[in-house]
This record gives C-alpha cells, sequence and structure tokens, in this order.
C-alpha cells in the first residue's frame, strides 16, 4: 500500500511551488517570455509585477503558487538559477568598470592602452573621454567626463563578457 504525503508535507510542497512563482515576479519581462511558461501563469506574473497594494499582491501570489502545481517545476528553477549567473556576472562587471575607472583616471596612458588591450580593440569615445578627462580643470566638469567614462567602461566590459558567455 503506498501512502500518500501527510497534508502537511503538501503544504509544504504548495508554499516550495509559491515561493518559487514568486521569484519569477522579480525577473524581466523579456527572461519570463523565454521561459515558455503557461500562458495562465505568464499572465498572473505579468500581472503581479503592476500591483502595489499589499493585500492584491498577496492574493496574485497565492494564485501564482495555485498555477504552479500544474507546471513542471525543474526547468524554471534551471531557468531562475540561470538568470542569477547572469546577476552575478552583471555584478562582477559593474566592480571591474568602477576599478578600471579608478585606475584611469588616477593612471597615465599605460593604463588606457592595457585596458583596449584586455577588450581587444580601441574606443575611440573612451579615449576622447580620457583626454578630456586630464585636460579638465573645475571639478564639475570632472564628475561628469568620470561618470561618462564609466559607462564606456562598463558597455565595453559588458560587451567582451557577453562574447565570451556566448561562446561556452
Amino acid at each position: 500500500m503506498i501512502a500518500k504525503p501527510s497534508k502537511s508535507a503538501r503544504k509544504r510542497e504548495h508554499l516550495a511551488l509559491q515561493a518559487l512563482g514568486e521569484q519569477l515576479i522579480g525577473l524581466t519581462t523579456e527572461q519570463l517570455h523565454s521561459m515558455g511558461l503557461s500562458e495562465s501563469l505568464l499572465e498572473a506574473v505579468l500581472a503581479a509585477k503592476t500591483i502595489t497594494a499589499h493585500g492584491a499582491m498577496r492574493r496574485q501570489k497565492q494564485l501564482i503558487g495555485k498555477l504552479m502545481r500544474n507546471t513542471d517545476a525543474d526547468p524554471i528553477r534551471a531557468a531562475i538559477d540561470a538568470f542569477g549567473g547572469n546577476d552575478r556576472m552583471m555584478k562582477r562587471v559593474f566592480r571591474d568598470a568602477e576599478a578600471w575607472r579608478e585606475r584611469l583616471t588616477s593612471g597615465d596612458g599605460d593604463d588606457l592602452r592595457d585596458f583596449f588591450d584586455l577588450v581587444g580593440h580601441r574606443n575611440e569615445t573612451l579615449a576622447v573621454e580620457m583626454a578630456s578627462w586630464f585636460s579638465a580643470t573645475d571639478d564639475k566638469t570632472r564628475k561628469q567626463i568620470r561618470r561618462k567614462i564609466f559607462r564606456e567602461i562598463h558597455n565595453e566590459l559588458t560587451s567582451k563578457m557577453q562574447g565570451t558567455a556566448s561562446t561556452i
């Protein structure tokens, strides 16, 4: 005779599915569409992204949990884990961009050549911004240029990381 799970075990399982469904709310719309979710689950998650009232959000999360019961959770877990890896990669790119900005704005032209060697090509916009950085005299201008330098470095490192991630 096969023993059926206790009510407590079923409740734990349903709560775990609801928690997994709640993680879907934090994903971008593009990520959600790429996961191949059922139409009703996708609609419920997208609706939850627009809800601001606490009670309504609680009910929407319960609905998502209910819809998750009819869905295979393993592919969803795998996709969320993969997207989490993407988040870690983006945080690393951000930290690296900050480090490169500090190195470039406090160093000399050799650091800029090192950066171009790292990304594999010369970024003319970054070269112009670096020249502007060294010629700027007031703090306000330097602060604006520093932001532009960061943006260029971040874009270059993001492109490099996405290029290496797609070749893996």
